[in-house]
């Protein structure tokens, strides 16, 4: 049995992205693995956030796992915070990594473009999701293509640390799905769905209504050939809406390319809002009787309990091979 660990960031109400290019996949994994799924809030902290807002948020995400079908009695999920380890050895691993290499991560240059005031820890969060994956002895991280480059840096500090030290850690494989994987902005498919798009016609969030997806996706941008074809060099809004109504309902891009020959862009974006809306319709109503309920609590504190009782164990022999702390004489 393999262990998987994944953790998604408490900053925004999640997309038909975030799910379709990786909670999904979370609810099949679980089946045949060892999961831990994690809300990662003490990453949120990187740039500014409202303390209640965020504390809502952490809320949300607990309880959209949990409706999008992860069993607490299967997997285990809780929150970074609650497992102190996870800084503990975010430390450890920060010293040593190369300011360099840290520079280099894509998010970084993106998130700190053009600004005056960064926070450090924009800069050093990577070997804070290091730490998350390496306590769990990690065998697989599946993750959305964009992070491919934040986990390969998790595998050389892995590396780095086992060859100073002693082999403590697992290196993880990194596992990218190979439908879904990149669900695309509405408006401009060439840019990824994303939480934070201040254009909310842009992205579908995984609360919205009915009605209003249906209005983003027959909004959607397309083309003028009115032809239902996979090409995501030439038409990447009508590939982007194939992906995501495959994702949605299981049939083939080829399939639906067959259903839609001749059809025209107007039935097919109505019946890919339909797929959208039949998956999410179930998820919405057991969030909703989960995000305040006293279940919730006890799932995430069990989890918490859980998630300690490995990470502690991990971070003891990484304290152990760094000389940290004492060893007390008998």
């Amino acid at each position: 049995m393999k262990t998987i660990f994944s953790g998604i960031q408490p900053s925004g109400m999640l997309t038909i992205g975030n799910y379709l290019g990786a909670m999904k996949h979370f609810v099949d994994l679980q089946e045949d693995h060892q999961c831990y799924f994690c809300v990662v809030d003490e990453h949120a902290i990187t740039v500014p956030q409202d303390r209640l807002k965020l504390r809502d948020n952490i809320r949300s995400l607990a309880a959209l796992y949990l409706a999008s079908g992860i069993d607490s009695d299967k997997a285990t999920l809780f929150i970074q915070s609650e497992v102190p380890a996870h800084t503990q050895l975010g430390w450890m691993m920060q010293t040593i990594s190369y300011i360099g290499e840290l520079e280099r991560m894509t998010q970084f240059k993106d998130k700190s473009d053009g600004k005056e005031a960064v926070s450090s820890a924009l800069l050093t969060y990577p070997p804070l999701m290091a730490s998350d994956i390496l306590l769990y002895n990690t065998d697989i991280v599946p993750v959305g293509d964009d992070q491919k480059q934040h986990l390969e840096l998790t595998r050389n500090l892995a590396q780095r640390f086992n060859r100073k030290y002693n082999d403590i850690f697992t290196i993880p494989e990194i596992s990218v799905p190979k439908v879904g994987a990149r669900i695309m902005s509405l408006q401009e498919p060439t840019k990824k769905m994303s939480k934070s798009d201040e254009n909310q016609k842009a992205s579908i969030f995984m609360l919205d209504e009915p009605k209003k997806i249906e209005k983003k996706i027959k909004s959607a941008v397309t083309d003028s050939e009115g032809i239902v074809k996979f090409d995501k060099e030439n038409k990447p809004g009508v590939s982007n809406l194939l992906t995501i109504y495959a994702s949605c309902t299981g049939e083939s891009i080829e399939e639906l390319e067959a259903k839609y020959a001749g059809v025209g862009y107007g039935q097919f974006k109505q019946d890919t809002a339909n797929a959208v809306i039949n998956l999410l319709e179930p998820i919405q109503e057991r969030y909703h009787a989960l995000k305040q309920s006293t279940e919730l609590d006890d799932i995430l504190d069990k989890g918490a309990e859980k998630a300690a009782l490995t990470a502690n164990k991990t971070i003891a022999k990484a304290k152990k091979a760094m000389g940290l702390g004492r060893v007390k004489k008998k």
